[in-house]
């Protein structure tokens, strides 16, 4: 068995779907789900109370922490524990000082779990949201932008933000990593991001409800913490006086789940032994292979940068997707942009892709 078809064989959906939606939900290793059986069977039997237990939960989480911290390429310290990338970006909208008159730079691909905050803030603040190009935003900034907050990897076509070239604006940047972290290479530091908030359920295969936010060391002062809890506290015994806990960990959503956690972090683990450069390179490499053959066989394939997703233009989106799941195909339409989209992983097999790029072609005609 190659390492391809050993990685693979570790997630059960496979068994009877062509699971291609990652960018939705990803599928669940056999390890993870076996680990949350063990965390409810053993929280059942022994109760959920005592101070090994909280201890546990604490130590739990903190793994998973690290987890998040290692991928992103950042320490533990710069890491809040979240319940999915818009919840990363609700953190960051609510916490910064916007003022009436500051702009708010975004691109014409944003995904409505971006959106939806943006329209908050100004609505409650009094900014102003401005929509670009998704490719040329380091272009639009003006002496107004205060954030420049897009996304990654574009949820509606597969393109790459050019990092760099925002870096070099001086201006914030947060990031939507929902398509980012787990699919494709990330480290903060090279980004030059300030901000990057991702989910857990999408391409690190976790359950819902899980993710986390990235803020910079230099940033972290200034970010008001939007709903302080017992977590967000350095002592617990003076919580009026709302003295922050050391780092991001200020900023987590909630009290630790052990479920969550469990999954997490076996999940995360599964990935890193198949080794996070190979997957990579392997889900990109089949995503740009699927890519090539649609357009051979005449679709309409959407510009993309070297990413796990891939769509294409049809009349009725939504119909495709519905037949491509009638023969196996587990793929999801973009209304808004009438696409059909798939999602890539390492997981996918060749086989597979072709005989999904016939269906689709098939389809078109």
């Amino acid at each position: 068995m190659t390492q391809a078809e050993d990685f693979r064989a570790q997630f059960p959906v496979f068994e009877h779907l062509s699971y291609l939606n990652a960018g939705t939900e990803g599928p669940v290793p056999r390890r993870a789900a076996d680990a949350v059986k063990s965390r409810v069977e053993r929280e059942t039997a022994l109760g959920r109370c005592g101070r090994p237990y909280f201890e546990d939960l604490m130590a739990r989480a903190s793994r998973g922490r690290a987890g998040y911290a290692a991928l992103l390429g950042c320490e533990e310290s710069e890491v809040a524990l979240t319940g999915s990338t818009t919840d990363g970006v609700n953190t960051v909208l609510s916490g910064l000082r916007l003022q009436h008159g500051d702009e708010i730079l975004t691109s014409d691909e944003e995904h409505p779990g971006l959106l939806a905050p943006l329209g908050l803030a100004r609505r409650r603040s009094g900014v102003s949201v401005r929509l670009a190009p998704f490719t040329r935003l380091a272009e639009e900034v003006s002496d107004r932008t205060r954030l420049i907050a897009c996304s990654h990897v574009s949820w509606v076509s597969g393109q790459v933000a050019d990092a760099q070239r925002l870096a070099e604006t001086g201006i914030p940047v947060l990031f939507d990593g929902a398509q980012g972290l787990g699919a494709v290479p990330v480290d903060v530091g090279a980004l030059g991001c300030t901000f990057y908030a991702a989910s857990g359920q999408k391409w690190l295969c976790g359950p819902e409800g899980s993710g986390c936010l990235y803020v910079s060391p230099d940033a972290l002062e200034d970010l008001l913490i939007p709903w302080p809890g017992y977590g967000s506290l350095a002592d617990p015994a003076r919580a009026l006086e709302l003295e922050p806990a050391e780092g991001a960990a200020r900023l987590d959503h909630g009290f630790p789940s052990g479920l969550r956690s469990s999954w997490v972090v076996e999940s995360l683990a599964v990935l890193e032994e198949a080794g996070w450069d190979w997957l990579h390179e392997r889900a990109a490499t089949l995503a740009g292979t699927l890519a090539s053959r649609l357009t051979e066989l005449g679709l309409e394939v959407r510009e993309r940068g070297r990413s796990t997703l891939v769509s294409w233009r049809a009349a009725d989106s939504q119909a495709q997707v519905e037949r491509l799941a009638a023969d196996g195909f587990i793929v999801r339409n973009i209304p808004a942009f009438g696409l059909v989209r798939v999602s890539v992983g390492a997981w996918s097999s060749e086989d597979e892709l072709e005989r999904l790029a016939q269906t689709a072609a098939q389809l078109n005609r």
